[in-house]
């Protein structure tokens, strides 16, 4: 088994001997792509790392936290007001 320095990429016995991401790795992709900020090199490795789908969905669960959390603090901040 290969990992990387978050042990989220595990090496696949595949043919060809592909790479691929597991959650945390995702994750932490999709969480950088929301700042905007990702080193070339490790864009490059998400860029054959990643499962597109994986992507995807993380990239869609992180929006919806995001809303539901601008959501809460909104109603803390009017309840807090009245």
């Amino acid at each position: 088994m290969i990992a990387d320095r978050d042990r989220s990429v595990v090496r696949t016995g595949s043919v060809g001997d592909k790479r691929r991401a597991g959650f945390r790795a995702t994750v932490r992709a999709v969480l950088w792509s929301f700042l905007g900020v990702r080193r070339f090199n490790d864009y490059r490795q998400d860029a054959t790392a990643l499962d597109p789908k994986a992507v995807v969905v993380a990239g869609v669960l992180g929006g919806v936290l995001f809303v539901l959390a601008l959501v809460a603090l909104v109603q803390l901040v009017v309840g807090l007001s009245e």
